[in-house]
């Protein structure tokens, strides 16, 4: 289901309309959307953006331009997730508020990883498939591993942080 809430830049493919769950996010110009995606109200998906199928994209996740996320990728927006208060009753939008999460452009997130709240995934990072990100991942990083960490850099790195290692 697209709902007419929807804001769809030109040229943007969803291989199978019937086959998503989009609501109230926005996607940029040139992006393309897989099978069996669910993008939630308030999410941002930039130009020229690749969101394989299986993936979760919720509520607080800004995604730049030129970013690929691969199948079964899984973004988070809460730290502390409840399904009721003290009292047992059920929580409501009230009880509690989103953390937003941002993945910078042309960064790339392999398959099954699972991004946590709060973090920012830098320019040209390559987040490694089944990694569970827990903390922010610089420019043009290499992280892998639960939980993720940098193992490297990007081979697109700029020269100047190839050179130094260190992100800008």
């Amino acid at each position: 289901m697209i709902a007419s809430s929807v804001k769809l830049g030109e040229g943007v493919v969803i291989h199978h309309p019937d086959l998503v769950n989009l609501y109230g996010c926005s996607i940029g110009s040139g992006s393309r959307v897989g099978t069996f995606v669910e993008i939630q109200k308030g999410a941002l998906i930039g130009e020229n953006c690749k969101i394989s199928s299986h993936s979760f994209v919720c509520e607080g996740v800004t995604i730049e331009d030129g970013v690929f996320i691969g199948h079964g990728v899984m973004f988070t927006n809460d730290l502390q997730p409840r399904a009721v208060n003290l009292d047992g009753s059920l929580q409501s939008d009230a009880d509690w508020a989103v953390v937003p999460t941002l993945v910078k452009r042309c960064a790339s997130i392999g398959s099954n990883a699972t991004i946590v709240a709060g973090i920012t995934i830098g320019e040209g990072a390559q987040i490694g498939a089944g990694a569970v990100v827990t903390k922010d991942v610089p420019a043009y990083a290499i992280a892998a591993g639960v939980p993720a960490r940098v193992i490297g850099r990007a081979k697109d790195a700029p020269v100047e942080i190839l050179s130094s290692g260190r992100a800008r």
